[in-house]
């Protein structure tokens, strides 16, 4: 086998890995029952699923633009993923859709004692 068989092989097997990890990342998000079970679906798998496809398309195709277009994919997904989770994260437990006994820790239960300041 040549190099380009190899790297053709390597490719294909990300390419499967990554669908599988989104794959089961969908399966997570229909799933799980709780809030914070679903983040976690949603963002660690897909986000790795992701960053595995966008690295054999580039194994695949060996061309230095398709690196430079795949990487501000691949950080944008690292970016805006986590950031997006704790918005609704914070906003499940803002609405009280969160077990809050199944929590260890609750950094934020001493913002939700205070009541907020009045605008007059």
């Amino acid at each position: 086998m040549t190099l380009d068989d190899w790297l053709d092989l390597a490719a294909l097997i990300l390419i499967l890995v990554g669908a599988l990890l989104c794959l089961t990342a969908a399966i997570g998000l229909l799933r799980f029952r709780d809030v914070p079970s679903r983040l976690h679906a949603a963002t660690k798998p897909q986000v790795l699923g992701v960053i595995l496809i966008c690295l054999a398309v580039a194994l695949s195709l060996r061309s230095w633009p398709v690196v430079a277009f795949l990487v501000p994919i691949v950080l944008i997904q690292l970016a805006t993923a986590p950031l997006s989770a704790h918005v609704v994260g914070r906003q499940a437990y803002r609405n009280g859709t969160i077990d809050e006994t199944g929590l260890f820790v609750d950094d934020l239960a001493e913002s939700r004692r205070t009541p907020p300041a009045s605008g007059g």
